[in-house]
């Protein structure tokens, strides 16, 4: 299984959105009045916004999005194969995008994610985010989310070894390659 890191672009976006897997479809429904696969991607493609391809196929969209001077938001949706695809991503979240939001004067990340999403909390825990907060009908059906956030006094406390896991030995041989997404 070949597994790619692109640049993120409105095709592949809306492809992903369009077969999004039920968590992500829930939570981003919960969210987002009226959205449809290409308003979706369109949002996604308001900072970095990167593609995982398995086999040519895109499968996650992951990236970021500064919401103010020193604040920024990083998000992550996918189809039924996007587990597949979460080693890589933790690796890229590390070793690129991280450093890139950082480096354009990130003070806080800030992640939310649906309270009943077990995998998403699993992950967000795993990248070495701080469970900040419940919040209380935070969605628009008044669904609870929880608030995970990466600051500069805690970005770089988590060793990768402990941010990939066991999950990076499905990581394929040849390692991963990337664009960067456009401007």
């Amino acid at each position: 299984m070949t597994v790619r890191i692109v640049g993120g672009n409105i095709r592949d976006l809306s492809y992903i959105a369009a077969n999004l897997r039920p968590q992500d479809k829930a939570e981003i429904h919960c969210q987002l009045d009226g959205w449809t696969p290409a308003t979706l991607a369109l949002h996604a493609m308001q900072g970095p916004a990167y593609v995982v391809e398995l086999d040519g196929n895109p499968e996650a969209a992951f990236g970021a999005a500064q919401l103010r001077s020193g604040l920024w938001i990083a998000w992550s949706w996918g189809t039924r194969r996007m587990k597949r695809c979460v080693p890589r991503i933790t690796k890229f979240f590390w070793e690129v995008l991280g450093p890139d939001v950082a480096a354009q004067g990130a003070w806080r990340v800030e992640a939310r994610a649906l309270a009943s999403n077990d995998l998403a909390l699993r992950w967000l825990h795993r990248l070495g985010a701080t469970e900040r907060c419940r919040l209380p009908a935070f969605g628009k059906n008044g669904e609870d989310f929880i608030l995970f956030d990466w600051t500069r006094e805690t970005w770089n406390h988590v060793p990768i070894q402990q941010a990939t896991g066991i999950e990076a030995t499905a990581a394929d041989a040849n390692g991963y390659r990337c664009r960067r997404a456009e401007a």
